[in-house]
Formats: C-alpha cells, sequence, structure tokens
C-alpha cells in the first residue's frame, strides 16, 4: 500500500517524517497556536501533530475508512476553535495528558464520524466555560473517556460526564432600554386581544388614557388609540365573552367603562360609574370568582368608601360596599388557602383582610396585617408554591411577607423612604422585586434561591416611578415602567450566556 506522509510543526513549516506504521498515511496537520522566542527554541520545543488516516479491509469490496489523531502529553492548555473544523470523517481523537483547562465553544461540531474521544490526564475547570463540554457529552454517539473536574473548588474530583447542570447555570439577564414614551404615567395595564398584545397607560397630565399596540413589524409598542378623560389615574382592562372594556378611573367627572368597538377600530363609552360611590380612586383591581366578574375600586378621599362592583351581561353595577372612611390607597386580590380574598392598604391603618363567602356570596371582613402601617400599595406573588407580600411604606421599610400557618410573617425589610411600588414580577423562572424612588435610583432584586432572599441586582434610573409592569410578546419580555415626572421607559429583559 502506498504510503504518503506530510505534517506541520506548530507554525505549519514542514518537518522531517517520523515512522508511520505500514498501511497508514499521514496526509493533514493541524496547528495549534504557541509561540517560541528564536527559530532554534521553536525547533527544539515544538512537539509534532499528526494526523493519521489509517485504511483497513473488512473484506475485499468493503473498506473500512478511520482517521486519527493523537496530541497526548504536550502540555497543551487550549486550541483554536477552528482545530478540527471540517474533519467530518475523523474517527479516534486524543487530547491525552495535556493541562487543557477550557476548550472553546462547539470545537467537537464538525466531528460527525468520531468514535472515540480521550480528554484524560487534564485539569479542566467545570465552570461556564466547561457548559457547552457538559451538553456536548450527553449528546454525542462516541465513547468518551471521563473528564475529572479540577476546579472550582466545590466541583473539584467531579466527573463532568456526570452533570446535569452546573452549580452556576451561566445564564445572567439584564433590563436594557428598548423604548421610551414622551408622557407622565401613574399606571400601566396590558391585555391581549385577537393575537395582539396592546397597553393601556394612564396619563393625567394629558388627561388621557393611552392604548399602544405591539408593532410586530417595526419591533416596538405604537399608539392606538386614545381615550380622554380628566385627570385619568387609572386604566384597567376586563375581557368578558371576548369583548375588551377599559375601566378608566378619573379624579373629577366621574368614572367610566369604555368598549372596543371592532367595526371602528376604537373605544367608545360604554357605562358611566356612579360619582357618589367613588370620590377620590387610587387603584383598580379586576378578577374573576367562579363565573362571575367583578372589579374594586380602592377610594383614597377622607370620606372614601372603596366599592366592588359585578358584571350582570348589561354592564357592571355596584354590588357591595367596603371600608367606609380609612382613605384606601390600594386593593389586591389573590387566592389564599384556595379561597378567594381582598387586601386593602389604607394610610390611616393596617392592611385589612377580606374573604369571600359563598353562602352570602359577599366579601366578609376576616383581620388584619399588624405591624404594618402607612402602606401605600401590596402585591402578593408566589415563588414555587409559596405565598408572599409584598408591602410598600413611603416613609420607613417596605416589607416582603411570606404566608405561613394561618398568618404572614416578615422574612425582608427594604429601605424605602420616598418609595411607591415595590412591584413583584418574574421572567422564566427568576424573580424580581423593583423597588420605586422618588429621590434616587430604583433598585431591582432578584432571588437567591439558595439562600431564599432577594439580593440587589441593578439599579435603573426613573423620575417618580409608580408601576412596573411586565407585557410579554413575541417572545419577547418588557417592562413598562410609568413615571409621575418624566418620560415612561419601557426595558427589555434579556438573557446573557455566559457560556459563549
Amino acid at each position: 500500500m502506498e504510503i504518503e506522509t506530510k505534517y506541520n510543526d506548530f507554525h505549519g513549516q514542514n518537518c522531517a517524517a517520523p515512522a508511520v506504521p505500514a498501511g497508514c498515511s499521514a496526509h493533514h496537520c493541524l496547528s495549534f497556536g504557541r509561540s517560541w522566542s528564536s527559530r532554534s527554541e521553536r525547533s527544539r520545543s515544538a512537539p509534532l501533530l499528526l494526523h493519521l488516516q489509517v485504511k483497513t479491509h473488512l473484506s475485499l469490496s468493503s473498506p473500512v475508512l478511520r482517521s486519527f489523531i493523537f496530541i497526548e502529553s504536550n502540555k497543551l492548555e487550549t486550541t483554536s476553535k477552528y482545530a478540527f473544523r471540517g474533519l467530518r470523517d475523523l474517527t479516534h481523537l486524543s487530547l491525552a495528558n495535556n493541562n487543557i483547562k477550557a476548550l472553546p465553544r462547539d470545537l467537537f461540531i464538525d466531528l460527525d464520524s468520531l468514535i472515540e474521544l480521550d480528554l484524560r490526564g487534564n485539569a479542566f475547570e467545570c465552570d461556564c466555560r466547561a457548559k457547552w463540554l457538559m451538553t456536548w457529552l450527553k449528546n454525542t454517539n462516541a465513547t468518551v473517556s471521563d473528564v475529572v473536574c479540577a476546579g472550582p473548588e466545590d466541583m473539584k474530583g467531579k466527573r463532568l460526564n456526570d452533570m446535569t447542570s452546573l452549580q452556576n447555570e451561566c445564564v445572567s439577564t439584564d433590563f436594557i432600554l428598548h423604548q421610551s414614551v414622551a408622557s407622565e404615567s401613574l399606571s400601566v395595564d396590558t391585555f391581549s386581544y385577537k393575537n395582539d398584545v396592546y397597553v393601556a397607560m394612564s396619563a393625567p397630565s394629558t388627561e388621557s388614557c393611552m392604548i399602544f399596540q405591539w408593532d410586530h413589524i417595526e419591533m416596538n409598542f405604537r399608539t392606538y388609540d386614545n381615550i380622554t378623560g380628566q385627570s385619568i389615574v387609572g386604566c384597567k382592562s376586563v375581557i368578558i365573552e371576548n369583548e375588551v372594556f377599559v375601566i378608566v378611573a378619573q379624579l373629577f367627572g366621574g368614572s367610566h367603562i369604555y368598549k372596543f368597538d371592532d367595526d371602528q377600530s376604537r373605544f367608545n363609552k360604554f357605562q358611566d360609574i356612579e360619582v357618589s360611590k367613588i370620590s377620590k380612586p387610587n387603584d383598580i383591581e379586576a378578577f374573576q370568582i367562579g363565573s362571575d366578574w367583578f372589579f374594586v375600586i380602592a377610594d383614597s378621599s377622607k370620606a372614601g368608601l372603596s366599592t366592588l362592583y359585578k358584571w350582570n351581561d348589561n354592564g357592571f353595577y355596584s354590588y357591595q360596599s367596603l371600608h367606609e372612611w380609612y382613605r384606601d390607597m390600594d386593593v389586591e386580590f389573590l387566592d389564599l388557602d384556595g379561597k378567594a380574598h381582598l387586601i386593602l392598604a389604607s394610610r390611616s391603618q393596617v392592611p385589612v383582610i377580606y374573604q369571600w363567602s359563598r353562602s352570602n356570596q359577599k366579601f366578609i371582613l376576616q383581620g388584619e396585617i399588624p405591624n404594618m402601617e402607612d402602606v401605600v400599595v401590596v402585591k402578593h406573588f408566589r415563588i414555587k408554591e409559596e405565598l408572599y407580600l409584598a408591602m410598600t411604606r413611603y416613609i420607613g421599610d417596605s416589607k416582603v411577607l411570606r404566608w405561613g400557618t394561618k398568618q404572614f410573617a416578615e422574612i425582608r425589610a427594604l429601605p424605602s423612604r420616598g418609595s411607591m411600588i415595590l412591584q413583584p414580577f418574574s421572567f422564566k423562572e427568576r424573580y424580581y422585586l423593583a423597588l420605586g424612588s422618588d429621590y434616587t435610583f430604583s433598585q431591582i432584586y432578584l432571588w437567591d434561591e439558595d439562600n431564599k432572599i432577594f439580593d440587589r441586582f441593578k439599579e435603573v434610573y426613573i423620575q417618580a416611578p409608580r408601576s412596573f409592569t411586565v407585557v410579554s410578546t413575541d417572545r419577547r419580555d418588557f417592562i413598562f415602567s410609568s413615571s409621575f415626572k418624566g418620560n415612561t421607559q419601557i426595558f427589555e429583559h434579556i438573557i446573557i450566556d455566559l457560556s459563549l
């Protein structure tokens, strides 16, 4: 059999041929980066890299072609990410007994015919740099030697082959500014209708409830409609039997309900809300109990009367008066131990809890949350079935509480002078708290699952923030940050792969 031998040193220079076994043809060499101070040192130190092609015969008519690369005991620390590019016939590769700590991402992507890979005797750092290799090891059909971790310390001695994930998932996140809306706002609500995503934003300075629609072509939020009024402080959407309603709360001129007209592609006034019931609306909460739809308006006036409204197929009507004379700032609907509840937060007393009575078909005052005076906003959220409350306080510390055995217990206090919103939200199993501030940067906290605590994650500057609202569309996630004194900012939540 004819034998040809060609190979290169580390710099691609031709070298003298070593002995090649009978039946072998060395026809390629690989170039790995390394430098020498002089040509004589290079000739002294450079190990030879051989790519040997061995041809054997199972029968006279059925040849089996095998390609080998052995780069062993060379003190190699890494390779070029293109080192094995295009070698689709390579069947056996050994990088054993070197000083490899990490390999370039997708180094073996072209090795379709690989049968055996030997990585023994290296000092792999099993951090984010090894994440791609861990994934590749689980998907390859090749036989691979043990890849033993030399670090980090908590991974030392473990086999990368056995791992399903790394302790550090090698994924981080960030919030980047996507769009700015040239308008102040107090609240933001979102709804989906006929496969489109909409946002309703209360803008008292322009005396309007601004309706935005996600533009699938331009990839931003564009103005769709504008509901005008007087000192609008809240816009809340409700979809009942494929009809879209927006409840518009106003400080003057009464509050109203608007209905979307498909033919005109706009919102038209549908119903007035009694002025005598609501003097100074501050928050709207819409929800469903069984098959019935409700909404509550929290009244913050001194003679306030927070009121529950119910849908009766023709419109909403006043159904139950709640919490008279307490200057309610916020109302939150939640499921607590399988039963519907309301929490009303007030400037004049601690938050109170109402429970829905199936027999009376009304909310019944059940109790209060002690030691939580001057709460301006209350929001609930869940982390792996655990129920929590985020309690916003303008003076003092805002609090995170967890539901335990029949009561809420404080687990974290957050300094929050000048805060009007502590908003929980989540993306892809990552849980955040956004703490607004009228005096300084707003803080975003991220949940640490190991320590069961929220840690400071990022600062964002928003003038007098009043709400943080999640809006998701086209596989993209956004946070609308309303501002009482500046432009409304739209941040996109992005995933950063640290293993790249």
